[in-house]
């Protein structure tokens, strides 16, 4: 059977999600260069050029960030960091984060997806007080196991373990990052990435299909915009009806 339109589509998909992941990483250097542009006297810009490389963003586009971070590109519009907040249906919590150097256009595209998948946009601490910024270690479950990594993160000031479908999660506040970050690599154990994240005090859970397919997309629509580096959400969907969600978009994707 003939697949090609579907194949250009699944390839375009991943092209995008590779092209975002560059630009994201574009942005968060340009940010940390607008203290210093040297690596070697910015920590914020040396770990963000290592979680870039990490990636394989290409070394032109990260001196190309730099350059426009620092001032150096003077044609360049400097980089916002902008968090927005509200409630999508069932109310459930929303935290935004964007990178944006034109913010009409980020708020013209953010308004849009609230539109058609949200209920409303907050004011500040709308909902941001439900949040707490916490570094989150995502680890590989199938290189350590839940037990050893809840054991071994017993003797460090870690706050949390959590297991998800495709990861297990090591929470830690700010201060205490540094510390349990050795602990666990001086155990060998391997991480996927560790990254700051608005991280939920209570969740709410929708257990109404329309409600559940309607955060999904909206998540999948911040996901494909340019701006926006990170979104969280305070919902819980039962694994049954999120698998039920999940089927009905793949079926409804990659149409030719």
């Amino acid at each position: 059977m003939w697949r090609g339109p579907v194949v250009a589509k699944r390839r375009d998909a991943v092209n995008a999600v590779k092209w975002k992941v560059f630009a994201i990483h574009a942005k968060l250097i340009a940010i940390a260069a607008q203290k210093w542009a040297d690596p070697d006297m910015n920590a914020s810009l040396h770990a963000a050029i290592v979680k870039a490389k990490k990636e394989w963003v290409p070394n032109e586009n990260i001196d190309r960030a730099v350059k426009k971070g620092s001032g150096a590109d003077k044609s360049a519009a400097q980089i916002e960091q902008i968090t927005y907040e509200w409630y999508a249906p069932g109310w459930v919590a929303v935290m935004a984060t964007v990178l944006t150097d034109n913010k009409n256009r980020t708020v013209a595209n953010i308004r849009h997806i609230f539109s058609k998948y949200s209920w409303t946009m907050g004011e500040t601490w709308s909902v941001s007080w439900m949040f707490h910024r916490k570094w989150v270690i995502f680890i590989d479950p199938a290189k350590h196991s839940y037990d050893s990594i809840e054991e071994t993160i017993f003797e460090t000031n870690a706050e949390d373990v959590i297991v998800e479908k495709d990861y297990i999660k090591v929470l830690t506040s700010l201060e205490d990052f540094n510390e349990v970050e050795k602990f666990l690599e001086d155990k060998w154990i391997e991480f996927i990435e560790a990254k700051i994240d608005f991280v939920p005090d209570n969740e709410v859970e929708v257990t109404d299909f329309d409600k559940a397919l309607k955060i999904k997309k909206m998540i999948e629509a911040f996901n494909d915009d340019e701006d926006i580096s990170e979104v969280a959400t305070n919902e819980i969907i039962a694994d049954e009806l999120d698998k039920e969600v999940e089927e009905f978009i793949e079926k409804n994707t990659f149409r030719s």
